[in-house]
C-alpha cells in the first residue's frame, strides 16, 4: 500500500501540469478579500531534492521542469509557475521541487489557510518537518506568525475531507491527487467528490490522475463529468504516444469542478507550449474539454451544439423504458393506449374470435351527456341486429348479454327502454 515514493518522479512532465494549474487556481482564488481554506488529501513530503538517490535514479525531471528552467519565451501564465519554482532555488541552479503544500503556501495569502494529509509514514514526517523550517524561515525574514495556518495531519485525506466541509470561510480549494497505486483509488476519488459536493457544492475541487492502459483510467474522466457539479474542466498532457508494451507514464490530466471561468482560456494559450517543449515524439498532444452538469449524460461526439439543443434532454438510464410520454412500460398517461399504435375498434363478437376480455375503461371523469348529466357517458354505437344486447342511457355492459347491475330504473332515471328483440 506505501510502495508510491514521489520523489522518484518529483518535477516530471505530469508535475508540471498539476502544479501550474494549482498555481492558476490559487491566482484566481487570491482575487476575492475573503479567506479560504487549502486542502491537499495526499501532500507528500513538500520538497524534493532533484539530486536525490531517487530522483536521479529516475531522471523524470529532466523530460520536466528542466526544460522550461531556461526558456526565455514562456507564456505569461506558465512563468508565474516556473518563477514560484526559482523562489526554491535562490542560486538560479535547479536543485530543489516544490510539492503541492510548498506551492500552496507560496501562493497562497496570510489569512488562508492550509490544511494538509498524508497516510505515509516517511512521507508524513518529512513533511511535518519541511513545514517548521519553512516557519522558522518565515520567521527569520521578520514576518510574524500566523498560529495554526498551516496543520498537518497524519492521516486518510479522504476521511479527513469530510470533516473540513463547509470551511468556515465559506469558501475552498480542494487538490486530490492520490498515487493511483491500487484500482480502489479510482472509486474513492469519485466517491469523495460526491460527498463532498452535497456538503459543500460551491468549493472548487481539483484531481489529477495517470492517463493509463487500465479500464479504471480511461472510464474516469466520464465517471466524474457525471458528478452533480455545476461545471467542469478537463485537460490532459501526452508527452509521447502509448508505447506496445503499455508502460510508463506518458500522459496525465486534471479533472476541476466548478472551475474559474477564466482557466479554459489560459489553458488554451499554455498547452500547445507545453506539447511543443516537453514532448518527446509525435505523438505529444493535449486535450481541453469543458462541460456543465445538466442531466448527467455525456453529450455523443459528433453531435454539435445545435443538434443538441433541438433534440431536448433525454431521460438517463431506465427512464426512457418507464416514461409515460413514450407509450411503454408499466406507466402511462390517463387515456393513454398500451403500446406504440392505437388499438382498434372491436368489430365483431365474442363468437367471432375476438379476445373475451372487457374492454379497459379510460381513467377521469366521463364526458357530460347533452342533458349536463355527469353520472353517466353516452352508449357506445353498436351495428343493428346485435344478438342479446340491450339498449339504454346507461353505459354499456361489460359482456354482451348481461345487464348492468345499475341499469334497473331508480330515482332521477327515466323509465327503462325495452330490450329490441331480433326477429
Amino acid at each position: 500500500m506505501f510502495s508510491y515514493r514521489h520523489a522518484y518522479h518529483a518535477g516530471n512532465h505530469a508535475d508540471v501540469l498539476k502544479h501550474f494549474v494549482q498555481v492558476q487556481l490559487h491566482q484566481y482564488m487570491n482575487q476575492k478579500e475573503a479567506a479560504y481554506t487549502y486542502i491537499d488529501t495526499h501532500s507528500g513530503a513538500g520538497v524534493y531534492a532533484l539530486d536525490s538517490a531517487q530522483a536521479v535514479k529516475s531522471g523524470e525531471s529532466v523530460d520536466g521542469i528542466a526544460r522550461l528552467w531556461e526558456r526565455d519565451d514562456l507564456p505569461p501564465a506558465l512563468a508565474d509557475y516556473v518563477k514560484l519554482v526559482r523562489t526554491l532555488n535562490p542560486s538560479g541552479k535547479l536543485r530543489y521541487y516544490p510539492g503541492s503544500p510548498w506551492v500552496a503556501d507560496e501562493a497562497a495569502r496570510p489569512q488562508d489557510r492550509l490544511r494538509l494529509f498524508e497516510l505515509h509514514p516517511a512521507d508524513a514526517r518529512i513533511l511535518v518537518q519541511n513545514v517548521a523550517k519553512l516557519e522558522a524561515h518565515k520567521a527569520e525574514q521578520g514576518e510574524r506568525a500566523r498560529g495554526k495556518r498551516v496543520i498537518v495531519d497524519y492521516a486518510d485525506g479522504f476521511v479527513g475531507l469530510k470533516a473540513l466541509l463547509p470551511p468556515p470561510s465559506r469558501r475552498a480549494l480542494v487538490l486530490i491527487d492520490p498515487p493511483y497505486e491500487v484500482k480502489l483509488d479510482y472509486k474513492h476519488v469519485r466517491d469523495a467528490l460526491d460527498e463532498a459536493l452535497k456538503r459543500f457544492p460551491s468549493g472548487t475541487y481539483a484531481v489529477w490522475y495517470p492517463v493509463l492502459q487500465r479500464m479504471e483510467s480511461r472510464e474516469f474522466a466520464d465517471r466524474l463529468k457525471r458528478l452533480p457539479a455545476k461545471e467542469w474542466l478537463h485537460v490532459t498532457l501526452s508527452v509521447a504516444g502509448p508505447r506496445p508494451d503499455g508502460n510508463g507514464l506518458h500522459s496525465s490530466g486534471m479533472f476541476i469542478l466548478n472551475p474559474p471561468y477564466t482557466l479554459e482560456a489560459t489553458l488554451r494559450e499554455v498547452m500547445p507550449y507545453l506539447t511543443k517543449v516537453l514532448g518527446q515524439d509525435a505523438g505529444a498532444t493535449f486535450r481541453i474539454e469543458r462541460g456543465t452538469q445538466l442531466s448527467g449524460t455525456v453529450p455523443k461526439p459528433g453531435i454539435g451544439a445545435a443538434e443538441r439543443a433541438g433534440a431536448g434532454r433525454q431521460p438517463v438510464g431506465n427512464a426512457r423504458r418507464a416514461s409515460p410520454l413514450s407509450g411503454k412500460g408499466s406507466l402511462r398517461l390517463p387515456g393513454q393506449p398500451f403500446g406504440d399504435a392505437a388499438r382498434p375498434e372491436r368489430a365483431g363478437t365474442r363468437g367471432d374470435g375476438e379476445s373475451g376480455a372487457a374492454p379497459a375503461r379510460r381513467a377521469g371523469p366521463r364526458p357530460a351527456d347533452g342533458q349536463g348529466n355527469q353520472g353517466s357517458a353516452p352508449a357506445r354505437p353498436r351495428p343493428e341486429g346485435r344478438p342479446g344486447q340491450p339498449r339504454g342511457a346507461g353505459v354499456p355492459s361489460a359482456r354482451p348479454g348481461t345487464a348492468r347491475a345499475g341499469d334497473a330504473a331508480g330515482p332521477g332515471k327515466g323509465p327503462r327502454r325495452p330490450a329490441k328483440r331480433n326477429g
